[in-house]
């Protein structure tokens, strides 16, 4: 596949920047990949798929308010930094993003807070705009972690056109999120409610779940053709004893398994055995997901509507499909369907 095979015109107009009034409201459309009918839905109608056995897949993984805006020693000019992981407790050193990058040199201070409460030191230039900083600061880690991510604000993505607002706290946040890590939200979860889960729940329904902390790779552009080119980056990634149990007995049984999101496809391409059994992971991935790819653990997949040339836009066209996934998006384009992580949803049934 090439990568000038994921490209179709996005109206601007459609991307979503604030989400749905209620989590499960959203539109819905359903694509049966085998019949190729596709019907429009509302989200909390997903309930209609599943029966009493079958399993949803969720990725635990919560968002921490990766991005501030500090100021540069002596110029004052503003930084904004991006936080992506923290490579040392101890020293408290961070691996980050720094824009505007070309004024940021090693030694350079930043200091963040209306009272510059906050110092950090650049320690290293690992990218173009990556840096390495070390964070000044007297007290435990856990008094450090509270009082930085106090400064932070929520990451919401580029193709978001505003500022992150108080609400977006909550609303770019899975209600089920525990295992802070990640700096993007698993969106297809985002749709989710409690009651929605709790209906899942009465009627039988089983719930599982993995972690994958999803990081900016997802946003990274691909500068090459040739997609067998392209470089993923790398995500930490959990798979535990319980959710193998879970997955593998549904499938003995013959239940339907479903993946909600990108990550979890991923964390489960990641985990499969060859014979197509789920085993225990726990490490980091790098796996890069497109047509033809052959999944063995789900058979079905929720997903929402991602952005022209995107790795997410590639891996759900892996699983549904190229050309009926391709049909779809043109649909969604026409129907005025929301794209992005506030946007609408998919649900891909093979």
């Amino acid at each position: 596949m090439k990568l000038s095979q994921f490209k179709f015109k996005l109206p601007e107009e459609l991307i979503a920047q604030y989400p749905a009034e209620n989590r499960d409201e959203c539109r819905m459309m359903v694509v049966n990949s085998k019949t190729g009918e596709i019907t429009h839905h509302i989200f909390k109608e997903l309930i209609n798929y599943f029966d009493e056995g079958d399993v949803m897949i969720f990725n635990d993984t919560k968002v921490f308010p990766a991005r501030l805006y500090g100021n540069k020693e002596k110029t004052g000019a503003c930084i904004e930094v991006f936080l992506l992981r923290e490579l040392n407790a101890e020293n408290k050193l961070w691996d980050v993003l720094v824009e505007p990058a070309r004024k940021i040199r090693i030694g350079n201070k930043l200091y963040f807070g209306d009272d510059d409460s906050m110092v950090a030191e650049v320690i290293d230039n690992t990218t173009s705009r990556g840096r390495t900083l070390r964070f000044l600061y007297d007290g435990p880690h856990d008094e450090f972690k509270e009082a930085l991510y106090a400064l932070g604000e929520t990451p919401l993505p580029e193709y978001i056109k505003r500022k992150a607002e108080p609400e977006d706290a909550e609303r770019y946040q899975c209600i089920y999120a525990e295992k802070e890590g990640a700096v993007m939200a698993p969106a297809a979860g985002l749709h989710f409610s409690r009651e929605l889960l709790k209906r899942l729940e009465i009627k039988g329904v089983e719930r599982g779940f993995l972690t994958l902390h999803s990081g900016r790779g997802n946003f990274k552009e691909i500068d090459v053709e040739d997609l067998t080119k392209h470089r993923m980056d790398s995500e930490d990634t959990m798979v535990d004893e319980k959710l193998v149990d879970i997955v593998n007995v549904a499938k003995d049984n013959g239940h339907n398994v479903c993946a909600v999101g990108t990550s979890v496809l991923r964390a489960l391409a990641t985990a499969v055995c060859m014979n197509g059994r789920l085993m225990t992971y726990s490490g980091w991935t790098n796996k890069f997901i497109f047509p033809p790819y052959d999944f063995t653990v789900c058979n079905s997949l929720i997903s929402n509507f991602h952005m022209p040339l995107s790795t997410m836009l590639m891996m759900v066209a892996a699983f549904g499909g190229y050309e009926i996934v391709m049909k779809a998006y043109d649909v969604a384009v026409k129907e005025k369907y929301r794209f992005g992580a506030y946007g609408d949803a998919m649900l891909i049934l093979r």
